[in-house]
């Protein structure tokens, strides 16, 4: 793992520059990523705020709690997943560094197209099945176990969503070399 800059990426002061229609998708996708963000630090406060509820309102009234840590997994899982894609553009992920500075450019280059292809097949995989989740559970009126009973589409459509979004930014993110853009 590095901190700092890497010779094998650019700064993004380069993707303003960038045109074509790869650069305006991620450009889109920047400005959606970043308003998904907004969203999913509101969601992570509030099951903050729910589960110290939960926790106060059963020890001290000895309160039950059937809906507080549901709704808490609902919005973390709303989070995570929403924000993979903001995540990726960055390449705010952990890596392994340990063959950047024992590669030549070309090779840096060509290995970090190749991973992205790779997380790409896995990241459309994991899309697709949770699209078929979150269908299943739309159509069936699948719930939870618990007393609250909320649809499990909410969940699985949250995690769909943010693995299509991610997809496309994996997408764009291997694009753009080939439109003659540098690597971000």
């Amino acid at each position: 793992m590095s901190h700092g800059p890497l010779p094998d990426r650019d700064d993004q002061a380069n993707a303003a520059a960038r045109t074509g229609l790869a650069a305006a998708i991620d450009r889109g996708l920047a400005i959606l990523n970043s308003i998904i963000v907004v969203f999913a630090a509101i969601a992570l406060v509030a099951a903050c705020a729910i589960l110290s509820y939960s926790v106060l309102s059963r020890a001290l009234f000895k309160a039950a709690n059937y809906w507080q840590d549901e709704a808490a997994v609902f919005l973390l899982v709303g989070a995570t997943f929403m924000t993979a894609a903001y995540v990726q553009q960055n390449r705010g992920h952990i890596g392994i560094e340990a063959f950047v500075g024992l590669l030549s450019p070309l090779a840096n280059k060509v290995r970090l197209w190749l991973v992205d292809a790779a997380t790409f097949l896995f990241c459309a995989f994991f899309t697709w099945k949770s699209w078929t989740l979150a269908h299943e559970a739309y159509v069936d009126g699948q719930v939870s176990n618990s007393m609250w009973s909320p649809p499990l589409a909410i969940p699985y459509s949250l995690m769909a969503f943010g693995m299509s979004l991610l997809c496309v930014q994996i997408l764009v993110q291997l694009a753009l070399p080939f439109a003659g853009a540098k690597r971000s």
